[in-house]
């Protein structure tokens, strides 16, 4: 009891209370993306577990909502909520957040209906998960910002981001071994931590940011909020099979829904440059430091997102199958063995942190996202079935160049802003990364179905047939949609028993039978149309992490708003005229 006494009672200038604030700051992050990485991962128990059929086109939905709805929340509430965090305490909000997340997490672990009810349910439940974690997002970089002076924060920017990057890989890991137990624990697990989290953040922590005594943006958080879900359900739509067609671009909902959202993002801009108190402090934007950092950080999510989904469905659908291990134990395995990814960055993400706080983000974060591109032109030469040490370096390399980028570019961004605006500046980095990640898991699904549709159908059909398949029984599955394929080997799946189905099987020799139904046929005859889809969705990439390189070098020389700003906002205020409206 005196121990906490004497915690509680820390002067929050001193070195030992930035400890706190990054312990716990650490700790949420940690937290949220061991559960978005493990959930990934332990899919196929999940969809077991409510015996819901992943390969059916009809749950794709579910499969994809369990995914994106999370990442769709957080890319629509982090500002609002950062805003609250200003207005409320930052503090206050966190807390919220922690204790929200821990609650979505039990009533994730508590799902009993099965089939698409207990999809449903899941959906709902990480959408509640994922308001939890938006709290935590718009406010934990905030809290930082207010904890540690100017020249240490890219140390606990860079401890920070290592814990959200590593908690991704840990989270494949882990959820590949709770998934092995019941997929509950996948949920379960992040009960106690979130209970310690809670407490501890409750306890401990103290609102030391500025307070804006300003009112909310009522018609900025419903046009931004409306533009930014319709824009992501209408690319989340897209990735699925319409009609006769292999992807949803061409349904008229799809294209409405695109419209809709570019009108409302239109009348957001629009509303913010009228009103008092805007959600969205469009005037951050006049700041160099921060207009590029965001862009860098935006153009990066999009070029990097998707990456971890394609390592994924390399390793389990076509790598390790091909090198004798059981689909069933893909998952766990995968997630193994792109540990390189995450020693990279471990390594990387606080140097680079470090560093930034005496040479400033530019070389630190502009060199990443070269060293980035490097990578993925580098694995694009490697053949399917590749020799695992240089894929490892590779892997090793590419988490360096992410840990180059991560934590000075979140440092310069916070830098740039003035500290009654950390919050709001905090919430829109996130938007700008979380959206972007969404973009680029629609992007890369997208431009792989299209390099798949090529080339899959003959290469099905021929491999079909070259095993005593009737010719239109092998025509029908060739014409199936990809994206079927694509799923079945992100999620560790054959899909060949099912798409045959027993009474072909039955028709068939054993030999063909067995050979159709092994371990290595999928992979192999998925194997070439993968690569060819690989080349065209690694090529976007590269340009994506060179446009970042470019955006990031732009933002100038190192730049800390408490340092250079004061007078530039004195000369600001008196030229702004008075506002209109409310």
């Amino acid at each position: 009891m005196n121990l906490l006494t004497a915690l509680r009672n820390v002067d929050t200038a001193s070195p030992r209370y930035r400890w706190i604030a990054l312990s716990n700051t650490t700790l949420g992050m940690l937290m949220a993306t061991i559960n978005g990485s493990s959930v990934i991962i332990a899919l196929p128990a999940i969809f077991r577990g409510i015996h819901l059929d992943p390969l059916d086109p009809a749950n794709v939905g579910y499969l994809l909502w369990i995914l994106m709805g999370y990442l769709l929340v957080t890319a629509v509430l982090v500002v609002t909520f950062g805003r609250l965090g200003d207005m409320l305490g930052r503090v206050r909000m966190y807390n919220l957040g922690f204790a929200l997340f821990t609650l979505a997490s039990i009533l994730l672990s508590l799902v009993w209906s099965t089939g698409a009810a207990g999809g449903m349910e899941l959906v709902l439940g990480r959408v509640v998960q994922g308001i939890g974690g938006s709290l935590l997002m718009a406010n934990s970089i905030a809290i930082l910002t207010d904890a540690f002076p100017p020249d240490k924060r890219g140390m606990a920017m860079g401890v920070n981001q290592v814990a959200g990057i590593s908690g991704m890989f840990i989270g494949l890991i882990a959820g590949g071994l709770l998934a092995e137990i019941d997929w509950r624990w996948v949920f379960l697990i992040n009960v106690p931590i979130g209970l310690l989290g809670t407490v501890w953040a409750y306890l401990m922590l103290k609102e030391l940011g500025v307070r804006s005594e300003v009112s909310l943006d009522p018609w900025g958080n419903l046009t931004f909020a409306g533009g930014m879900v319709t824009l992501l359900i209408a690319i989340t739509y897209g990735i699925m099979p319409y009609g006769g067609h292999t992807m949803g671009w061409t349904n008229p909902l799809v294209d409405a829904l695109l419209a809709a959202g570019v009108v409302l993002l239109a009348a957001f801009v629009w509303v913010e440059n009228r009103v008092a108190n805007p959600m969205f402090h469009l005037e951050l934007f006049r700041i160099r430091a921060f207009t590029a950092g965001n862009l860098a950080g935006l153009l990066s999510a999009i070029g990097r997102g998707g990456l971890q989904f394609m390592l994924i469905i390399w390793l389990q659908g076509i790598w390790l199958p091909l090198h004798g291990y059981n689909f069933v134990d893909t998952p766990l395995w995968a997630g193994i063995y792109m540990i390189p990814l995450t020693v990279g960055f471990l390594l990387s993400g606080p140097v680079s942190g470090w560093l930034s706080d005496r040479f400033g983000a530019r070389p630190f974060a502009t060199g990443g996202m070269l060293v980035s591109a490097a990578m993925f032109g580098l694995l694009m030469t490697l053949p399917a079935n590749f020799g695992y040490p240089f894929f490892a370096a590779l892997l090793f390399l590419m988490g360096c160049g992410f840990g180059l980028f991560s934590a000075p570019n979140t440092t310069g961004i916070m830098n740039s802003v003035p500290p009654d605006q950390r919050g709001a500046a905090s919430g829109m980095r996130s938007t700008f990364q979380n959206a972007g990640t969404v973009l680029s898991i629609g992007m890369f699904f997208s431009l792989m179905i299209a390099g798949l549709a090529t080339t899959l159908p003959s290469a099905l059909r021929a491999g079909l047939q070259a095993h005593h398949v009737p010719a239109a029984i092998a025509a029908k599955i060739a014409s199936l949609p990809p994206v079927g394929s694509l799923f079945a080997a992100f999620l560790g799946y054959n899909p060949m028993k099912s798409m045959l189905g027993h009474r072909v099987l039955a028709h068939l020799s054993r030999a063909d039978a067995r050979a159709l139904t092994g371990n290595s046929y999928f992979p192999h005859l998925i194997a070439g149309p993968f690569m060819h889809g690989l080349t065209v969705v690694f090529t976007f990439g590269i340009v994506m992490c060179v446009i970042a390189a470019a955006a990031s070098w732009m933002r100038g020389k190192r730049y800390i708003h408490e340092q250079h700003g004061v007078q530039r906002d004195r000369e600001e205020a008196e030229r702004r005229p008075a506002p209109v409206g409310g």
